[in-house]
This record gives C-alpha cells, structure tokens and sequence, in this order.
C-alpha cells in the first residue's frame, strides 16, 4: 500500500511539472505584444522595455523556463503585475469560493444522481427507466454555460426568486446560500446524469452477483437487496468516477463564476489572462491542476481502501 501511494504521489507531481511546462510554452505563444496588453497601446517603448525587464520577457525563452520551474520547486508562484502581491495569496483569498461552489454542486449533484440510478434499476426495462436515461443523456449533453444563462434569465430576471450576481453579504449565511443556488445547479446538472448512468451500470452489475441471488433465494426483501447490499457495492465500484467529478466541478466553474460575476478560481484565471497577467495565469491553473490531481489521488486510495479486490491487485 505504501508504494501504490508512493507511485501515484510520484505520478501526479510528473503531471504538474509537464502541465506548468505546457502551460508556460502555450502563453507565451499567445499571439500579441504583451506589453502592450498590459501597458496599453499609447505606451512608450522605455516603458514596455521597464515592463518586460521586470517580468523577465528580455530573457530567452530557456532561461524563463528555468527561472519557472526552479521557483516551483521552492513553492513560489511568482508575484501579482500589478498590486506585486504573492500569486499564492491572492489565489487562496478566491479558492474557497471556488471550493464552496463546486462542493454543493458535488452534494446535491450525487445525491439526485444516486437516487436517479437506484429508481432506474428497481424499474429495469421500463418506461421508468427509459425516462430517466432519456433525462441523464439530456443532462449531459447541455453546456453549463448554456444552463447558467438560461437560469439566469429566469430565476434572477424573469422571476426575480434568486440573486444575479455575486457571492452574498458577508456574514449573512442566507445570502450565500441564496447565491450558490444558480451557480451550483449551472454545473452539477450535467453531473446528475453521469452520476446516475454509473450508479445504473453498477448496480445493474451487482444485482447479478451471486450473493444476490443467494438473498433472493433466502426470500430477502427486493427493496433491501437494492438498497442495503446493490447499492453500497455500486457505490464502491463508481467512487474514484464521481471522486474525479469533484476535481472536475473544481476546474469547471469557470463559466458559472464568470456568468454570475462570482468570485473564484475561474474568475480570476479569466481576467488574468485577458490582462496578460502571466503569473497569476500560471499560478491559478496550476493550483486547480493541482487540486484536481489530488482528487485522482484521494479517489484512488479510497477505492484500495474499501475494495479488498483493488487492494490484492497492488
């Protein structure tokens, strides 16, 4: 167990170093003078000479990368261009909301796709099941931006039940609370249905089992084979799926966070890089790389740890 854990620690730091390797070539082939950009185009050379002595744009492109990857490694993801904060800090202020934002729609997103699921398998076959397939598939197909819009337009404009923007006064819970609904329903619908066609294949797998027939035979309850023996073993086999949807939700909320004017991880990525402000681009999008290879790697010691089958295969 300890060199499994070893190796995927080992594997998600690789992953890191090639995204901020990417992730640095592909900025700086972003077409454009940054300096212009960031200076505006009435700028004066001297000034755009003074900008790119102090972000290191006068260097070659080798050095820069070198320059990136050994302030990684001493954990430093650079300072702010404008307000010369430390990118860290400015990233943690926002990722809480972020954080907040992807774990209710996480909550709400698993539980409706469970019960989803569980409805399918007791009605197999039938005009039941059909509909919920047909809802998932539909789920699924939707772009949270475009479910974001239209939720928008409707609790927020239409019906005026919801806030349209924002985050909630501090210090009144109900007002965040008021404003994570639309957000969190913008990105955790198209989970609902994944959620719910996995938890349906598992289940529909572990109502096969022989141990099941073996209750079946003993004159167990239906209902208690699905939802006390089916549905903990599906749940097992679908964990590290639905672990790496709350990585996903994470990086995921871009389109939310920039439609509701909410403050984030997306948010602050979005504007970084309309603003050519390299180094908060690249500490943001590492930190939620970061984030979701942490899911990748909690989902995967979750299901050694409960499966004794993924266990023997270490």
């Amino acid at each position: 167990m300890t060199a499994f854990v070893i190796r995927r620690i080992a594997l998600g730091g690789l992953i890191l170093l090639l995204v901020s390797i990417l992730l640095f070539l592909m900025l700086h082939m972003i077409p454009g003078d940054p300096t212009v950009v960031a200076l505006g185009p009435r700028s004066t050379p001297e000034m755009r000479e003074a900008f790119r002595a102090m972000m290191g744009l006068d260097k070659p492109l080798v050095e820069q990368l070198a320059a990136h990857l050994v302030r990684l490694a001493h954990l430093d993801l650079g300072q702010d261009v404008w307000s010369r904060r430390p990118v860290a800090e400015i990233v943690m202020e926002v990722l809480p909301y972020t954080v907040t934002l992807a774990f209710c729609s996480f909550a709400w997103a698993v539980t409706l796709g469970t019960l989803l699921g569980c409805v399918a398998v007791v009605h197999h076959g039938r005009w039941q099941d059909w509909l919920i397939g047909l809802f998932s598939v539909g789920f699924v197909a939707v772009p949270s931006f475009v479910v974001a819009l239209y939720s928008l337009l409707f609790f927020a404009v239409t019906l005026n039940w919801l806030p349209a923007i924002g985050a909630g006064e501090a210090g009144d819970p109900l007002s965040q609370i008021r404003a994570l609904i639309l957000p969190s329903f913008a990105i955790g619908i198209g989970w609902v249905g994944y959620v719910a066609r996995i938890m349906r294949a598992a289940m529909i797998e572990a109502l096969g089992e022989s141990h099941v027939r073996t209750l079946r035979a003993f004159g167990v309850r239906e209902s208690r084979i699905v939802y006390g023996y089916a549905l903990r073993q599906a749940f097992l086999s679908a964990l590290p799926v639905i672990a790496i949807g709350f990585g996903g939700l994470l990086t995921g909320s871009v389109f939310a966070e920039i439609v509701f004017t909410r403050p984030g991880l997306g948010k602050l990525t979005y504007d970084a890089v309309m603003s050519r402000n390299y180094p908060l681009v690249m500490g943001a999008v590492l930190i939620a790389s970061a984030l979701y290879v942490a899911c990748m790697i909690i989902a995967d010691l979750l299901a050694a740890a409960l499966d004794p089958r993924v266990r023997s295969a270490l």
